[in-house]
């Protein structure tokens, strides 16, 4: 946090400055890089499936490979879509040092409180 003194219309005053570069994605940000990810896989997936079709003749062991790439992939792009958003950062601390708050009443005795 920086201190800034603003100068002009004959008034001096000292202004707080925070940053923002920790601050979190836009959710519309977000949502849309969660949607291309979700798209990117669903692209990836339906490559797996034709290659599946397309080697099934040709080489058996890669098709099967291909084959559960394709039966995965949804679930994995799914999971990953829905996830959510990004942890937030750490907030900076408004408290200069650790202070312990005095109680309200003081701790009170248990004879006090038994009833005869």
């Amino acid at each position: 946090m920086a201190h800034l003194r603003r100068s002009g219309g004959g008034r001096d005053e000292e202004s707080e400055v925070y940053r923002i570069t920790g601050a979190r994605q836009s959710l519309d940000d977000d949502v849309r890089g969660r949607q291309r990810r979700y798209i990117a896989a669903m692209v990836v997936r339906t490559l797996a499936v034709l290659l599946t079709a397309l080697l099934w003749n040709v080489s058996l062991p890669l098709a099967v490979v291909t084959l559960v790439l394709g039966v995965t992939l949804p679930y994995i792009a799914v999971v990953v879509a829905n996830a959510g958003r990004e942890n937030v950062p750490a907030l900076p601390s408004t408290f200069v040092g650790e202070s312990v708050a005095p109680r309200a009443l003081p701790a009170g005795q248990r004879e006090a409180h038994k009833r005869s």
